[in-house]
């Protein structure tokens, strides 16, 4: 008779990261693994794999979002990278991300640069929660995804359009319940973000999710290789739910902070917040600016990104008036989201810095 182990055992026996091990299991690298449950289980006799790495899930491959973001910052990395402070990874050994979103910044950090300390939080607990399983419980998430992955591209037109609901409807029930699974909340919260409009995530003032199914013919819901080199680079990300203010704590002198809000809309037909079921007004971002002052004279080097509202009104200078004596810097950007393309395009954004 066969015994098994399980992939903590394995890791033990060879020595080799439970992460590792997990890899090995979800590539079908280990003869004779299989699930028991949701728990991989492996021959008590395998052998550790003996071949190279493979390079699609090296651990020296970037890591990206696995999450599409209204506002994502991944167009502006190349920018925002010029701003990152001097003496990152050598005297400035933590990084905190208190309005994380998708994690463009977040991620690049990660690529970058070893860091001793990392914390990472967001409104959005439903957000948080995806992280959180991303990073504890990838084999579930994964396993979770390939199924809905399947249902959905084996379905068109109206029984797709069917199955999106069904999906949209358990997501609501779910984060309506005090002990629902987290980890099927993460994978379905991933599937309607792979295949709602735009990926957009909006909610209602019930803080139900309720965006319309998008029109993609084949997207990919479940990119198993970046979901696992995210797992990977999440390992010792500490991750919070709630108020931006939780973070106060952890911010010290070593610490560089990036702060990426829900922008001030540039006209109130372009206006979207929704991310929450609590909208993000001027009084919102006034408050903001002064956590971020708080901080800044604890030592910490804080950058921040918003709307530039000088896009259509020259006089408008609200945040050059609330972010004094911070710096302001206006670069250009391509904003994506807008229900009409002539509303895309280039606009100057706000990259504000304390340094």
């Amino acid at each position: 008779m066969i015994g098994y182990m399980t992939a903590s055992e394995a890791a033990e026996k060879w020595n080799i990261s439970h992460r590792r091990v997990i890899t090995l299991c979800n590539e079908q690298r280990i003869k004779g693994v299989g699930m028991l449950g949701n728990m991989w289980i492996i021959p008590i006799d395998a052998e550790k794999p003996t071949d190279a790495r493979t390079t699609r899930y090296d651990e020296t491959v970037n890591a990206k979002p696995f999450l599409k973001w209204a506002g994502g910052k991944g167009q502006l990395l190349d920018t925002l990278r010029t701003y990152y402070p001097e003496g990152l990874g050598k005297a400035i050994t933590k990084y905190c991300e208190p309005m994380v979103g998708a994690g463009a910044v977040l991620f690049d950090i990660l690529n970058k640069y070893d860091l001793e300390e990392i914390m990472i939080c967001d409104s959005n607990v439903e957000l948080m929660n995806v992280f959180t399983k991303v990073k504890n419980n990838i084999s579930e998430l994964i396993q979770l995804l390939q199924q809905f992955e399947k249902e959905h591209l084996s379905r068109k037109n109206e029984s797709r359009k069917e199955y999106y609901y069904s999906q949209r409807e358990m997501y609501n029930s779910l984060i309506a319940m005090k002990n629902a699974n987290g980890t099927l909340k993460a994978a379905l919260f991933i599937y309607l973000n792979k295949t709602c409009f735009n990926g957009l995530y909006r909610v209602n003032r019930h803080g139900e999710f309720n965006v319309p199914m998008g029109s993609y013919n084949n997207p990919t819901i479940c990119d198993i290789e970046n979901l696992l080199l995210a797992s990977n680079k999440l390992e010792k990300v500490r991750i919070m739910g709630g108020d931006y203010k939780v973070t106060e704590e952890f911010v010290d002198e070593k610490t560089f902070v990036y702060f990426d809000p829900p922008y001030r809309p540039l006209s109130k037909t372009a206006e979207f917040t929704a991310y929450t079921e609590a909208d993000f007004n001027d009084e919102n971002q006034t408050e903001l600016a002064q956590y971020i002052k708080h901080l800044s004279d604890k030592g910490a080097k804080i950058l921040a990104s918003n709307s530039d509202p000088k896009n259509t009104n020259p006089d408008d200078n609200f945040f050059d008036d609330l972010y004094k004596p911070l710096t302001i810097n206006r670069v250009t950007a391509k904003r994506a989201i807008n229900s009409k393309g002539s509303g895309r395009g280039a606009v100057s954004e706000l990259i504000i810095c304390n340094y």
